[in-house]
C-alpha cells in the first residue's frame, strides 16, 4: 500500500480502530484501563509526525491567497466562537462539560480535514499550506477564550500548572522538533530519509491515538452517559450549524466553490485530539468528564464528516465546480 493509498483510506480505518477499540473496552476493562500509561506518548508520537507533515518552514504560501485566509479566519475566529459561546451557555452549571466541550469546539483541526476537504471536492493544497496558520492563532487565541467562555469558573477549573505542561510537553516540543528536522532535513540526507519515514505515520499514530484513548476511556463513556447527555445536543447543533459559519465567511469574501469548500471543512471539523492532552490536564474533579466530552465529539464527528463530503459539493456553489 502506497502513503496516498493509506491517507485516502484513513477515514475507514480511523472507524474500524474506534470499534475494535470500544469492543477491547468493553469485554476487558481491566486490560484496557492498562492503555492509560500510553496516552501521553502515543499522542506525543502523532504530535511529532503529524507537524513534521505541516510546511511550517513554508507559512509565506499559506498567506499567498488573502481571500481564503480571511474567510478561513473569519469562520474558524470570529464566527465559529460566536457559535461555540451560544450552544454552550446551557453548560454553565456542568463546569466539566463546559470546559470539555469549549476546547474541542474552538480549535479548528489542523491534520484529517485535509482529507476530508479533498474527498469533498474543496481545495486540500490551499488547506495544508494554511494550516500553520491555523495552528499557531488556535494555541495563541485558546487561553482567551477560556477566559472569556469560562469566565470566573476558569480560575477553579484551568489549573495553570499541569495545563501549561501538557500544552509545552506534548504540543509545543514536538512543533519545534517538527520544525528543527524539516530545517535540518534540507541540508542532510540522513535526516531527510527520517523526515520521509514519519511521514508514513500520522496515520497508524492517529489510529493508536483512537484505540489507546477510546479503549481505556470507553467504560468511563459507558458509565457516565447519564452525565454526557446535556453534551450532545451541543455537538448535534454544532455539526448542523458550523458548515453555514465557514459558508457565510466564503459569501463575504467572494471565494470560489473549491476554496470555499475547504473553509466550510475547516469550520466543521475540530482538532479533539490536539486538545485531549489539555483535557487530560484538568484538576482531577473535571479531567475525566471532560476528557470523555472531548472523545465523544470525536465520534460525532466523524459520523458528520461522512455526510459533509456528500452534501458539500451540492450545496457549496455546485454550479461552480
Amino acid at each position: 500500500m502506497t502513503r496516498d493509498a493509506l491517507e485516502h483510506h484513513q477515514i475507514p480505518l480511523y472507524f474500524v480502530t474506534v470499534l475494535l477499540a470500544a469492543v477491547f473496552g468493553l469485554l476487558a476493562p481491566s486490560w484496557a484501563h492498562s492503555l492509560n500509561e500510553w496516552i501521553t506518548p502515543a499522542i506525543a508520537i502523532l504530535m511529532y509526525a503529524m507537524f513534521l507533515q505541516i510546511p511550517f518552514l513554508d507559512l509565506r504560501a499559506g498567506l499567498s491567497n488573502k481571500r481564503f485566509l480571511s474567510a478561513l479566519l473569519l469562520a474558524n475566529f470570529i464566527l465559529v466562537p460566536l457559535l461555540v459561546w451560544a450552544l454552550t451557555r446551557g453548560l454553565v452549571e456542568r463546569p466539566a462539560l463546559l470546559v470539555g466541550a469549549l476546547l474541542v469546539l474552538l480549535t479548528p483541526c489542523i491534520d484529517y480535514v485535509v482529507v476530508f476537504t479533498h474527498i469533498g471536492k474543496g481545495d486540500s493544497r490551499l488547506m495544508l499550506a494554511a494550516t500553520p496558520v491555523l495552528l499557531l492563532l488556535q494555541l495563541a487565541l485558546l487561553p482567551v477564550y477560556l477566559g472569556v467562555m469560562l469566565g470566573a469558573q476558569s480560575e477553579g477549573v484551568v489549573v495553570a500548572g499541569p495545563f501549561v505542561q501538557a500544552f509545552v510537553g506534548l504540543i509545543v516540543l514536538p512543533m519545534i522538533l517538527a520544525v528543527l528536522t524539516a530545517s535540518v532535513a534540507r541540508r542532510s540526507s540522513v535526516v531527510s530519509a527520517w523526515s520521509g519515514a514519519w511521514a508514513w505515520l500520522p496515520v497508524p499514530a492517529m489510529a493508536l491515538v483512537l484505540f489507546v484513548v477510546i479503549g481505556s476511556q470507553i467504560t468511563s463513556v459507558v458509565r457516565d452517559i447519564e452525565l454526557l447527555v446535556p453534551v450532545i445536543p451541543v455537538y448535534l447543533g454544532f455539526a448542523l450549524l458550523a458548515p453555514w459559519m465557514g459558508v457565510l465567511a466564503s459569501r463575504l469574501c467572494a471565494l470560489p466553490a473549491i476554496t470555499a469548500r475547504a473553509v466550510t471543512f475547516s469550520a466543521s471539523t475540530r482538532n479533539s485530539l490536539v486538545v485531549l492532552p489539555l483535557a487530560l490536564a484538568l484538576p482531577e474533579d473535571v479531567r475525566g468528564l471532560a476528557a470523555t466530552a472531548v472523545i465523544l465529539q470525536t465520534l460525532i464527528e466523524l459520523v458528520a464528516e461522512l455526510i459533509y463530503v456528500r452534501l458539500v459539493p451540492v450545496v457549496v456553489w455546485p454550479a461552480n465546480r
